[in-house]
């Protein structure tokens, strides 16, 4: 368009903008683009600094390609040359500028094939230990350093994480020692490049002031320093510490510049390494959290079946309690009749044959005919008070049986029955309703390989539930009703599915049922309709998991609304 000076003014603008604000991509373009424009005006002098200033931000954004295409198209960045302050008593901390000339295009210095290997060394790793180690033998083995330090910032505080020496060719890793505390940096150094985030060169250290007061520095001799800062999006990450204690100037002004470019790409690599490293610990830690979960669901299982138990323990109590109390009782009564016995007949024979006007009172007295006919009586009372007594124990035994670690043969009629009998303080009629009447439709079903003890408890939660199903239909109904027109039932059945593999438990009430929206939640953990202290939310979800997850089986349920609800067990026979 002709409009030459708004067109100068865009440009330094654009440059000015980029390097406020850390466009180094969008700073070179500019300045190349700037150098063509000055070219098209025939200024020349102009034209060779903006195309120089382009060159050396593009190697600092490592755009190799694009270097080495603008040494094939200007002659003029080849033929410079440099000169550099080895100034002993001055902090070297020179940039490439402008006026800075070099004997040498940057391909003299830089061995790409080095370079590349160096950066797929650096972006193939993504384990922080072992790229760390790789990047230390790397700046051992391509720099003229004798030893190296890899410094990484956390929480604002910096950590030796890696350290080398080509002496000894041993690389250490990961051991996150605060740097307050190494004894084998200059911290002087280290923390001028902490504080100014610049890289530092000290040709010879033990004359540069103020350095050389550092105790490390006087104490080691070292010569040759080169610190530089490892930035990450602006901000500093880490530091790289370089040292040669023999030669004095080891870090060449060109090796400065290749590992300037460089250290952009370890700041990458060292922050996805980190991401990494982060993100495993982050699995790691969820794993052992699923690891404590499920330890803690076994517990809660243990604990469910104990406070189902400890629930129970009152019920049973109360009907061991009746039988032993009737025993007592009897066995009491039976040795007073057994002395009144005893006295008739050391009476009857001491008056035999005959016995007399005595003996026929006392026999009136006790009334021999009763007891001769009562004792037989007593006596089988306590006789089925004990086999109750004995049933009770046996079906608790049954029911809290411990499980091996493998599965046994087992038949789970047994299992049912030893269940209802224990829950029969439950099932009694009691001042509010009629007796749970149980409907049993047993087949002829073979024996089941399972865990006996963890399917007890399969049915005395779902029949444990029927009973409150039930005890909450009867709300509002006084006992007559229930008698006559709302009967509560629970039916339980048990077949053989077609195919013969899988036995089949039906356990179903005449409660209320459920609507679809609680039907679909219950197998949930912590899921339950009961108010809080009658119920955990586990039970079902303890069920489902004993059924599917360690006896490959399926446990469903159907309810009705009105009708009731019916749980359905299937097995497989011989399931491993």
């Amino acid at each position: 368009m002709g409009q030459k000076l708004e067109a100068m003014d865009y440009y330094e603008n654009s440059i000015a903008k980029s390097q406020a604000n850390g466009f180094l991509q969008e700073e070179a373009l500019a300045y190349e683009l700037a150098g063509k424009f000055y070219q098209s005006l025939g200024k020349e002098l102009i034209h060779q600094t903006y195309i120089t200033k382009a060159y050396y931000a593009y190697i600092r954004w490592g755009a190799i390609a694009k270097v080495k295409h603008l040494e094939s198209k200007y002659v003029f960045l080849v033929g410079q040359t440099t000169t550099i302050e080895n100034t002993s008593s001055k902090i070297d901390t020179t940039h490439i500028t402008t006026n800075t000339t070099t004997n040498s295009s940057l391909s003299d210095f830089l061995d790409f094939n080095a370079f590349i290997k160096f950066s797929q060394a650096i972006t193939n790793e993504i384990v922080l230990e072992n790229l760390l180690g790789k990047l230390i033998q790397i700046l051992l083995e391509n720099t003229a350093a004798q030893k190296a330090v890899l410094l990484l910032l956390k929480d604002n505080h910096l950590y030796i994480e890696a350290s080398g020496n080509a002496a000894d060719d041993v690389v250490t890793v990961l051991r996150s020692i605060p740097v307050e505390t190494y004894q084998d940096l200059p911290l002087s150094v280290i923390n001028y490049v902490l504080r100014t985030q610049q890289y530092i060169v000290l040709n010879d250290a033990i004359v540069t002031e103020p350095f050389n007061f550092d105790i490390y520095i006087q104490k080691s001799q070292t010569k040759s320093i080169f610190c530089l800062p490892i930035m990450y999006q602006s901000q500093l990450t880490g530091i790289i510490y370089l040292e040669n204690q023999l030669s004095s100037g080891a870090f060449v002004l060109e090796r400065v510049e290749v590992l300037k470019v460089l250290v952009s790409q370890m700041a990458i690599a060292i922050e996805n390494a980190s991401l990494y490293t982060r993100f495993q610990e982050k699995s790691q830690e969820l794993e052992q959290s699923i690891k404590d979960l499920q330890e803690a669901q076994l517990q809660l299982i243990q604990s469910e079946k104990m406070s189902s138990l400890g629930n129970l323990v009152a019920g049973v109590a109360h009907e061991i309690n009746n039988p032993i109390s009737f025993i007592t009782g009897s066995i009491a009564q039976a040795k007073d009749i057994v002395k009144d016995l005893i006295d008739y007949l050391q009476l009857y024979r001491e008056k035999f044959p005959n016995p007399g006007a005595e003996i026929k009172e006392k026999a009136e007295e006790i009334d021999i005919d009763f007891l001769l006919k009562d004792l037989p009586k007593m006596i089988d009372g306590m006789t089925v008070g004990t086999q109750r007594i004995r049933n009770i124990s046996t079906s608790l035994r049954t029911f809290s049986r411990a499980d091996t670690t493998s599965k046994v043969l087992a038949n789970i009629h047994e299992g049912i029955d030893s269940t209802l009998m224990i829950l029969q303080h439950r099932l009694k009629a009691d001042h509010n309703r009629p007796a749970i009447k149980i409907i049993k439709h047993y087949a002829d079903i073979p024996s089941v390989k399972c865990y006996l003890g963890q399917l007890n408890q399969v049915f005395m939660n779902i029949l444990a539930n029927a009973i409150d199903a039930l005890e909450e239909a009867n709300i509002g109904r006084d006992f007559l009703e229930i008698q006559e027109k709302y009967p509560n039932i629970i039916t339980i059945e048990t077949y053989l599915q077609v195919d013969n593999d899988k036995v089949v438990i039906n356990i179903q009430d005449n409660a209320k049922g459920m609507p679809e929206t609680v039907k679909e939640c219950i197998f949930e953990n912590l899921f339950t309709t009961k108010c809080v202290g009658k119920g955990t939310g586990l039970g079902l979800s303890i069920s489902r998991q004993i059924i599917v997850e360690n006896h490959g089986g399926n446990l469903i349920c159907e309810s009705v609304l009105g009708q009731g609800t019916q749980f359905i067990i299937s097995i497989p026979i011989l399931a491993e």
